[in-house]
């Protein structure tokens, strides 16, 4: 009789087991199939882009050749990038840019760019911020002696504008954010922004940007803690000069606004018992003060991740919005190609200032209006409509 037992079997039994599973896992791995089988690598796909046609460089960075190797050097002289065996700075920069200027994902990224997600992940973050710490150089106050082309060379605005030194207003850029938040951060349109209040100038660039603020929070609460608050730097214009403001802000020193209760937009249909003086005075100042509107425009069509901001943390969130700022201005400083930015001499408001002043009453708007007029700023806007129809009926 055999001594073979059961015991036996059961060892041949898992000997065969496992030689069948080693086979299985060999197999396999010879027949996997590679994530990244393009037929270029991200620092060609790069080089294809940089010696390429200038228009596509464009298109995909949103700027051009001269522009990109100028931030190139920025980045590499002051040792804010360094290549490794894997990335060099230029390709570093370029995958950043194609995030932000199509507002990419961080999956899509990485199948273009044939890096992993941590690594697009880690750039993200690192080049955003090495731009906020950039914003002091690049978003810088206006120059308060100096008057305007735009102001200077056009009849309609000079010299009733002469003291103008740019535009503030706040625009609502999407965000995610977590659901113990989400009703402060839920706007008055009902999706999840952060509030952002920024001044421009006529050839707009921004001179200054806050980020950061709940979109519940009123434009109006930001200028007054912007303005009130000296950590938040804010550029007081001196005296005799000051912002263009639409009628969500009150008319004080420093920040013309429109006279309230009359007409402001061009679309809008004269009122028998509007004053006409009062009327071409809003008309005037909302094409003036339209720059801020086309500049908004322009930055979030050129860089449409503002459009969608990714699920990051929200500090990520509002380092990128500066960081498009940062980059805006950049672009208008060193890139010749500007079609995109030339301003429309007769574009106005496109209705999307907050001329209702959150909820207030009639009586309470009528009120204001009189604290208004008895300001300071309130004889320098009744000086300015005045000069406008007193040289309209000469």
């Amino acid at each position: 009789m055999s001594g073979y037992n059961s015991s036996d079997e059961d060892d041949d039994v898992v000997l065969l087991v496992c030689v069948m599973d080693s086979v299985i896992r060999k197999i396999r791995r010879q027949s996997r199939i590679p994530k990244h089988v393009s037929a270029f690598s991200g620092h060609e796909k790069m080089c294809e882009l940089i010696t390429g046609h200038e228009g596509l460089l464009l298109e995909h960075i949103r700027m051009n050749r001269d522009c990109f190797h100028r931030l190139v050097t920025l980045f590499t002289v002051q040792n804010r990038l360094q290549e490794t065996h894997t990335l060099t700075v230029q390709e570093q920069l370029m995958m950043f840019l194609t995030m932000v200027a199509h507002g990419d994902s961080n999956r899509r990224t990485s199948y273009e760019w044939k890096h992993s997600g941590e690594t697009v992940s880690r750039y993200m973050d690192t080049i955003s911020s090495h731009l906020v710490q950039l914003a002091s150089r690049f978003i810088v106050p206006p120059d308060f002696n100096d008057v305007s082309t735009v102001i200077a060379e056009n009849r309609r605005f000079y010299p009733y504008f002469q003291g103008c030194v740019g535009a503030i207003d706040g625009t609502h850029i999407p965000c995610v954010v977590d659901a113990d938040v989400a009703a402060a951060y839920r706007n008055r349109k009902g999706f999840m922004s952060q509030n952002v209040m920024a001044v421009v100038d006529f050839e707009m660039k921004f001179t200054y940007l806050v980020a950061g603020w709940e979109g519940s929070c009123h434009d109006a609460r930001v200028l007054n803690v912007a303005t009130s608050n000296p950590a938040f730097m804010f550029p007081h214009a001196p005296e005799g000069k000051y912002y263009l403001v639409d009628a969500g802000y009150k008319n004080k020193p420093g920040f013309l606004a429109p006279f309230r209760g009359q007409n402001y937009h061009l679309h809008d249909r004269r009122r028998e018992d509007g004053d006409r003086r009062k009327e071409m005075f809003n008309y005037r100042h909302a094409s003036l003060r339209n720059v801020i509107e086309r500049t908004f425009g322009v930055w979030k069509s050129r860089f449409r991740i503002l459009r969608g901001i990714p699920r990051y943390p929200l500090e990520k969130q509002r380092n990128i919005v500066i960081a498009c700022a940062v980059l805006h201005n950049f672009i208008k400083l060193f890139s010749s190609e500007e079609a995109v930015f030339n301003p429309e001499d007769d574009a106005v408001d496109d209705g999307n200032a907050q001329d209702d002043v959150g909820e207030a009453s009639t009586q309470q708007q009528q009120q204001q209006q009189q604290r208004e007029e008895s300001n300071d700023m309130g004889h320098i806007r009744d000086h300015i409509a005045n000069a406008m129809w007193n040289d309209r009926l000469d």
